[in-house]
């Protein structure tokens, strides 16, 4: 059981760099626990309402606006509420965000529950999601030395990424076995366990912002001046869009998956491929470069960038879809570009506005990859998927690397 009442003491540097060096750490078994139980269970928790809102209204509109509420309060939550990750301890925070989900998700289970009700309780476990995830991040630079925060960063997106591919493959088969109210009441018991890691299991760390660096306006008057004040740096202005121009160019092959296959000519079945090729690709990724030295991690934020576009630019060439995955999965690979640039981002900004950093910065990656998903597919209907999906690997290589070069300079 971590320490309580004192601040835990970062990690000492590790000879070797990798997962292994980041668990070694006091407390950090049970963060990275607690995060994957709850990362399962909000998985399968989707599904499982997804399957009663469409057994109850037999809509596929109605259904699919479970996801819409999921990952839309995202960019309200992170933005309005960002200054929780820095005005309490992160433990606090982290508990208290896994007991109002598991609150929302326990109400769920009350008999004859109109629709638009499951749904709102939805959008209140979006909401704070992104501060839970900030207030993780946060409390990752007061467990770890410098050097192993963006593996451990690194580790958090392998565990989100994994329960991605586990949890939709497996939450359907769950959802057909025991029915949606078990798998929403195992969802609610699994935040219920994560908040106990939390709070019972892992090291107490102090408030990033001290008493008198917090607005007495309140948390959103605090979030707004967090904004005001990151956004204000034209360093950290960069390098926080970096973040979100990755993902949201890279994002747009998984969002016309479907149209792909369709337009090769493959079985439908075949977008699953693509899909498990780009998780896959990111958690080989991240799982290869958290080994490497620290000063080799920013060597390679520059190749990495790239590769996590370019190889979309292949698909104007229209590949098959084997080779279609390969790709992908080398698109995926590179988002290990994020374990060079979370250093930087780590030193241009004021310990105070951490959490807020990394909760806006979350929020806005759901955000941005969502929009992206979006245009790809509006584009989609007007253009070939192969030209659109080449198109965003080209720009997207631009972007991207345009962004870094002038954060750096």
């Amino acid at each position: 059981m971590g320490r309580t009442g004192t601040e835990a003491a970062p990690a000492p540097a590790a000879t070797a760099p990798g997962y292994r060096a980041v668990l070694r750490a006091p407390g950090m078994r049970a963060v990275f626990a607690a995060h994957a139980v709850s990362m399962a269970g909000k998985l399968a928790a989707e599904v499982a309402l997804s399957v009663l809102v469409y057994r109850r209204t037999g809509s596929p509109l109605l259904s699919s606006l479970v996801l819409v509420c999921a990952f839309a309060p995202h960019a309200v939550g992170g933005t309005a509420l960002s200054a929780l990750a820095d005005r309490f301890p992160p433990r606090r925070v982290l508990a208290g965000c896994d007991l109002l989900a598991a609150g929302c998700v326990a109400a769920m289970l009350l008999p004859g529950l109109p629709v638009a009700v499951l749904l709102l309780l939805l959008l209140g476990t979006g909401f704070v999601a992104p501060v839970a995830q900030g207030a993780r991040a946060a409390s990752l630079t007061q467990l770890l030395d410098d050097d192993l925060f963006p593996v451990g960063r690194s580790l958090l997106r392998t565990v989100s990424q994994t329960a991605v591919v586990t949890g939709f493959a497996l939450g359907g088969v769950l959802v057909a076995a025991v029915g949606p109210y078990w798998m929403l009441a195992a969802d609610a018991a699994s935040l219920l366990v994560s908040a106990a890691l939390v709070g019972l299991c892992t090291p107490a760390t102090p408030a990033l912002a001290p008493d008198g660096r917090r607005s007495p306006a309140g948390v959103l008057a605090d979030s707004a001046d967090g904004l005001r004040h990151l956004f204000a740096d034209r360093r950290v202005r960069r390098l926080v869009l970096l973040t979100w121009a990755v993902p949201g160019f890279s994002a747009v092959g998984d969002g016309l998956a479907v149209a792909y296959t369709a337009q090769a000519g493959a079985p439908a079945g075949a977008a699953g491929a693509l899909f498990t090729g780009y998780a896959a690709g990111t958690v080989l990724g991240e799982t290869a470069v958290a080994r490497l030295a620290p000063v080799r991690r920013r060597r390679l934020v520059v190749p990495l960038l790239v590769c996590s576009q370019a190889p979309l630019a292949a698909f104007l060439l229209g590949p098959p879809v084997p080779a279609a995955v390969l790709l992908l999965a080398l698109s995926g690979a590179g988002f290990a570009c994020n374990q060079g640039i979370d250093p930087l981002i780590l030193s241009a900004t004021d310990p105070a506005y951490r959490g807020r950093l990394f909760t806006v910065q979350t929020s806005g990656m759901m955000t941005v990859q969502g929009a992206g998903i979006a245009l790809a597919g509006a584009a989609g209907t007007v253009l070939a998927p192969q030209l659109v999906i080449g198109a965003s690997g080209v720009v997207g290589t631009v972007v991207v690397v345009t962004l870094f070069l002038r954060a750096r300079g």
